[in-house]
């Protein structure tokens, strides 16, 4: 029997974090040793935020519940529930959800996200 053209995640690998945002691989380098793409849905904390950092993979971010803050290069962009941004490779970005309510997402790396390549800078 030839090898199947699909793959069922039902077991995402969950990434440690220290501050208390949720990030569920469900493709990538961690959960499926994919390095074209990953595939990740998240949960950001009230007043949650990420330092600046210089990623070399472009990214996709869809938002499905709450808001999120985009620092891009010098540019504020905010999202709401139903609205999606691609960043590109290079462009130096921060990440946050400097608001009252949780944040639920989706994010699309490509290619895969992983911490080599993230280049986050220092607080």
């Amino acid at each position: 029997m030839s090898e199947k053209r699909y793959f069922r995640q039902q077991n995402p690998f969950i990434v440690p974090t220290t501050d208390g945002k949720l990030i569920e691989e469900h493709i990538g380098q961690a959960s499926t040793g994919t390095a074209k793409y990953s595939v990740a849905h998240m949960v950001a904390p009230p007043q949650w935020s990420e330092p600046h950092q210089r990623p070399e993979f472009d990214e996709v971010t869809i938002v499905v519940r709450g808001r999120k803050r985009f620092e891009i290069d010098g540019d504020v962009v905010e999202l709401s529930a139903g609205e999606s941004l691609l960043i590109k490779a290079g462009a130096r970005v921060r990440y946050s959800n400097p608001f009252d309510a949780e944040c639920e997402y989706w994010s699309i790396c490509v290619p895969a996200f992983s911490p080599a390549t993230v280049n986050r800078e220092e607080e």
